[in-house]
């Protein structure tokens, strides 16, 4: 007898709301937090939402001027520490770890935020291309995952691995990107089995685009300053995105409930869900859509969004507030951005 979908989902519903009902949530008053790529953009987004929660909170990224700036921001005084460092290589790994258990004697959440993202036709992503979103998107929060076990264990702990609906339905044009966030969110779900008898929970997020002002940190390919508008446009779009400070917080909630999966925002669910239900259908719309993408151009060579920006892009005020909200112009803002 087949089962029709529609029970199925039911079924799946009812289940996650009892789940939901009788789990004690995890308790954050206290608990240290490290989050990579925390200086800007959703990292900050996060750690100001773990500091309104009562967490102590330890921010890693590459450069030292812009973790100022964000620790500035957060104005949570020594609840805020900071570590310079590159999420790919494994000495600024294991110093971040250590500083982390150093300065708020341990470490109870492990926050996998820093990605890489480039925007452009598939036939101007080279193969290096993927390989270096694979090492910053998808190895570098296995390796720091690792590292943290001891810890992790021994303090009963949780991590939070931020992926991307792009890594539920792969998104034209992103495709480095989305290959990475596939296998980030089949690592979350690995850890998540393996790590359950040893009292680590382990969460994967999976949001939609984000008002977090970061499309100017990306690298785009192609006719850059088309591709660059697109990104940017739809990155800040109030129907289609979803503003910083609400992804964070849906984010940190799904960590307090334990879930093991959360797709974060209107239109993640609905992707999510028409894939799961229609995959040749969803397939037949991207192939589509991707029509009406910018073509390929005979170089290869990628910039930084903030250099393909064009009258449609600069002019957007929404993407400009959150620019400056989320530490994203670095020097530009003179280091007066708004607190988070």
């Amino acid at each position: 007898m087949r089962i029709p979908k529609w029970l199925i989902l039911a079924a799946a519903v009812t289940a996650v709301a009892a789940r939901r009902a009788f789990t004690v949530p995890y308790n954050l008053r206290d608990k240290s937090v490290l989050i990579t790529g925390g200086s800007r953009g959703l990292g900050l987004a996060l750690a100001a939402e773990f500091l309104s929660r009562g967490a102590r909170v330890t921010l890693m990224a590459r450069t030292g001027p812009d973790l100022a700036r964000a620790a500035g921001q957060l104005r949570a005084g020594e609840r805020v520490h900071t570590v310079t460092g590159d999420v790919t290589q494994q000495d600024d790994l294991v110093r971040a770890l250590a500083e982390t258990i150093r300065r708020h004697g341990g470490l109870d959440v492990l926050v996998n935020n820093a990605g890489l993202i480039q925007s452009g036709p598939l036939a101007n992503m080279t193969e290096d291309d993927f390989r270096q979103s694979m090492e910053i998107n998808t190895f570098a929060p296995l390796r720091l995952t690792r590292l943290a076990l001891p810890e992790l264990r021994r303090r009963g702990g949780r991590v939070l691995l931020v992926s991307s609906v792009g890594g539920r339905v792969a998104v034209p044009h992103l495709a480095p990107y989305s290959v990475s966030k596939f296998a980030l969110t089949g690592l979350g779900q690995a850890l998540r089995a393996e790590l359950a008898g040893d009292g680590v929970g382990v969460t994967t997020v999976c949001p939609t685009v984000m008002r977090t002002g970061s499309p100017r940190q990306a690298t785009v390919k192609g006719q850059h300053r088309k591709e660059y508008a697109l990104f940017a446009t739809v990155d800040n779009l109030p129907l289609v995105s979803l503003d910083a400070d609400v992804a964070a917080r849906r984010m940190v909630d799904a960590l307090v409930r334990g879930d093991a999966q959360a797709l974060i925002g209107g239109s993640a669910v609905m992707l999510g869900y028409a894939q799961a239900l229609a995959p040749q259908l969803t397939a037949d719309l991207l192939a589509l859509a991707t029509r009406l993408l910018p073509t390929a151009t005979a170089s290869d060579r990628g910039v930084p969004g903030h250099e393909a920006e064009s009258p449609i892009s600069r002019h957007n005020p929404i993407k400009s507030a959150a620019e400056r909200r989320y530490n994203e112009l670095g020097d530009e803002d003179g280091g007066t951005g708004s607190p988070v």
